[in-house]
This record gives C-alpha cells, sequence and structure tokens, in this order.
C-alpha cells in the first residue's frame, strides 16, 4: 500500500494558514477542522508550503513565550524544514520516517505540488486495514 492508496480513501484535503496570522488564529483553525497541524502557505509565492505548524509547535510556544497568542505569528513558530513524501511511498517506509523524525503529520508532495497530507493515524488505519484484509483470506484458505 502507498501514500497515494491512502490519499484516494481519505482526500486531499489539506488545512493551511498564512505566515503573518495568529498563533491564536491557527488554534481556532485547529478545532474547527478537527485536525492537529495546519500547511503554511505563502500566498505571494508559488511554493506548495513556506512551513507547517502543529500541535507541538503550539504547546511549545505556550511554554516559552510569555505574551498572548493573539500576539505571536505564525512564522515566529512554524517548522520551515519540512519533511514530505511522495505519493509513491510505501506505508512501511512513512512509518519509520514519522517514528525516526518524531512527527505525527507528512505533506505528500510530488515534483513541487501538494497531494494531500497524510497522518500517522492515517498509516496506522491503513496498516491495520491491510493486516486485517490478510488475516481474512488467511482464515478462509485454511478452512477451505
Amino acid at each position: 500500500m502507498t501514500l497515494q492508496d491512502i490519499l484516494r480513501i481519505k482526500g486531499s484535503q489539506v488545512f493551511s494558514i498564512a505566515p503573518d496570522a495568529t498563533v491564536e488564529t491557527v488554534v481556532q483553525t485547529l478545532v474547527e477542522n478537527n485536525c492537529g497541524s495546519l500547511l503554511v502557505r505563502d500566498p505571494q509565492t508559488d511554493e506548495p508550503m513556506v512551513g507547517i505548524v502543529t500541535e507541538r509547535d503550539i504547546l511549545r510556544t505556550t511554554a516559552t513565550k510569555k505574551k498572548p497568542l493573539s500576539e505571536i505569528r505564525v512564522y515566529e513558530v512554524m517548522t520551515v524544514n519540512v519533511i514530505t513524501a511522495a505519493p509513491s511511498a510505501s506505508v512501511e517506509s512513512v512509518m519509520g520516517l514519522l517514528t525516526q523524525n518524531r512527527i505525527r503529520h507528512l505533506p505528500v508532495v510530488e515534483n513541487s505540488e501538494l497531494m494531500g497530507m497524510i497522518s500517522i493515524g492515517d498509516v496506522v488505519k491503513a496498516q491495520f486495514d491491510q493486516l486485517a484484509m490478510e488475516n481474512h483470506y488467511l482464515k478462509s484458505y485454511i478452512q477451505s
């Protein structure tokens, strides 16, 4: 199974925010969309993303910055060196990538075009579904 297979089932919708938005707006957007990260996109560039802001970034911000979230801009707290994967990447390789880098959200990019976003939960679900299907076929084979 590949990331493209996951995106085919999940969809390719990605939530994003501008780099000059406030962290308070990030929190509101995450809650409204029930998600754990937002891609940071600058409408003035052709880049698919200039960064990513996650729940973990917000937690670090509240622990280290002593000012209201309404006064902190996304570009101050976002991760700029975003790890990405190709749609052809296997679920197994992505599990290792996510674990090794201690990240939970992964943009899927091909030829500088954003294809979608997957989370560790999407990967675990895909792996579980695949194992459940294999288990079903093995039981059917044994009972035949």
